[in-house]
């Protein structure tokens, strides 16, 4: 069964960014492109984003709650092409999924 890219808040997830220190990585970017890319959120090795632990640092606001790219218009070909509801995506969901859960719990019960 799959369901629907309407029913995938980006916004309010984050799981896709906070998936995998590795998954950031530059392969199509051009020169242009990564000096696009603010220095503070460029790895060391100059290949791929920077990341505390599993998360990009571009990356602001709370898992399950509210998220948000600190750089989206030159964000790396990798995060232009995870789609909501994708393979990718799905695996980085269920990863978080115990705090896409109470996220979810959260902002019902404020409501």
């Amino acid at each position: 069964m799959t369901t629907s890219p309407e029913t995938f808040d980006c916004q309010s997830c984050g799981a896709c960014c906070a998936y995998s220190a590795d998954w950031p990585r530059f392969s199509l970017e051009t020169d242009a492109e990564i000096d696009r890319i603010p220095a503070e959120y460029v790895s060391e090795d100059l290949g791929g984003m920077r990341c505390s632990n599993d998360r990009c640092d571009a990356l602001e606001g709370k898992l399950g709650i509210h998220v948000g790219c600190r750089i989206y218009a030159a964000r790396p070909h990798v995060c232009r092409t995870c789609m909501p509801g994708d393979d990718e995506c799905l695996m980085a969901r269920h990863r978080h999924r115990d705090i896409l859960a109470a996220g979810a719990f959260q902002h019902s019960s404020a409501e």
